[in-house]
């Protein structure tokens, strides 16, 4: 065999070195992606589709498209559509329901378009909306909060004074009244006394003053809210300490931020105590993470948030009802609960400059919340 015959044995054929290729790129997309024959048979998967619909590659290519969700899903007359026309369709926030996977719906947008070189070939991308969602879900909060704030002021002023005076007057006239009616003035002295303090834990929401920042270790905030949380209502919990120590400082009120992780950890610990188990356990973790940026509504600026604390229990869980309106004020799972916990720690954050998000199924609830760096590490690792 002459010298270029073995030459042309060692390399691979371009086709080859072309699908390989593809296949690598492919598979290092986060995002899932199908390609489907004419009868709307998979006939390639990536990883994160495999992930996705939690069925490896091989099982995936013995199942049409409908045979994997639910009855009626949007994907699938979205492909029947690309057949139809011939051109690339793109469809945002699909609820997506996979019947042999117990996770709930999931929210996506969907691309799907024909193979130039094989039109009768179908290639479906979706991606999946969390951080998205979170982004939007984060302005809706701080729109939230700033509503409450306004409606804050006007209850203070309106309310807390007729208060007052309703209270002196059951007062005065206490003395005077027979036993069963003085019972009755003492009802309205302490039912003006509980309005007048869930009208002070709203007056926290009118104060729009900036706030006094300076260089926080997140650590030391976490060890703090710990440690009065193991002192008090936290006395039957397991805390888990998972910290990233090479985190730099957090631009912030130290006091602030304790009163938001303090509010977190103290949900985290009733979610574990209703649902009556023993083995609760409180996750706390902190890591940095430089891929997650806001866009800042009203400008073309984009804020980095790599620093990332996360609250995790193994409690009961967030209702799925519940689950988009949790940080909206008045929303609450507590049955002597008002329902603005989280509405604070949503406003706290979000003065802060980040953003918050919750992540919950049964026996595993996350509390997820992005933060700014330090300016001078962040301008030092810019540099760098």
């Amino acid at each position: 065999m002459s010298a270029e015959g073995i030459g042309d044995r060692s390399l691979p054929p371009p086709a080859s070195q072309k699908h390989v290729q593809h296949d690598l790129l492919l598979a290092a997309l986060p995002h899932p992606i199908l390609t489907l024959g004419e009868d709307d048979r998979i006939l390639y998967a990536n990883p994160a589709a495999e992930q996705f619909f939690s069925v490896g590659q091989a099982r995936l290519k013995r199942h049409r498209l409908a045979d994997l969700v639910a009855f009626g899903c949007p994907l699938v007359s979205l492909v029947e559509q690309v057949r139809r026309t011939g051109v690339s369709v793109n469809e945002y926030g699909i609820e997506v329901v996979i019947p042999r996977v117990d996770d709930g719906p999931k929210l996506v947008d969907a691309y799907g378009g024909p193979l130039p070189e094989q039109p009768s070939l179908i290639v479906l991308m979706l991606q999946q909306r969390t951080m998205a969602q979170m982004i939007e879900r984060q302005l809706t909060h701080r729109a939230a909060a700033r509503s409450v704030s306004g409606m804050a002021a006007m209850l203070a002023h309106e309310i807390k004074n007729p208060l007052s005076g309703i209270r002196g007057a059951a007062q005065l006239i206490e003395p005077n009244l027979s036993p069963q009616d003085r019972a009755l003035a003492q009802l309205i002295c302490k039912e003006t006394d509980r309005i007048r303090d869930l009208v002070d834990r709203m007056e926290v929401f009118g104060d729009e003053r900036p706030l006094a920042k300076s260089p926080v270790n997140i650590h030391d905030v976490l060890d703090h809210v710990c440690q009065i949380a193991t002192s008090g209502f936290g006395r039957s919990v397991k805390f888990i300490a998972r910290y990233d120590p090479s985190l730099p400082p957090v631009p912030g009120n130290r006091d602030k931020l304790i009163q938001a992780f303090l509010n977190l950890v103290k949900n985290a610990v009733e979610a574990i105590e209703s649902g009556g188990e023993s083995g609760g356990r409180i996750i706390l973790t902190t890591a940095f993470r430089p891929g997650v940026r806001l866009s800042v509504p009203g400008s073309g600026t984009r804020v980095s948030l790599p620093l990332m604390i996360e609250i995790e229990d193994n409690g009961s869980g967030v209702p799925d009802h519940l689950k988009p309106h949790l940080f909206d004020p008045f929303v609450t799972t507590k049955p002597n609960g008002t329902g603005l916990g989280l509405s604070l720690v949503a406003k706290i954050i979000g003065d802060h400059g980040g953003i918050i998000e919750c992540e919950s199924e049964p026996k595993r609830t996350i509390f997820r919340v992005f933060l700014p760096l330090q300016e001078t590490h962040s301008r030092a690792k810019q540099a760098g």
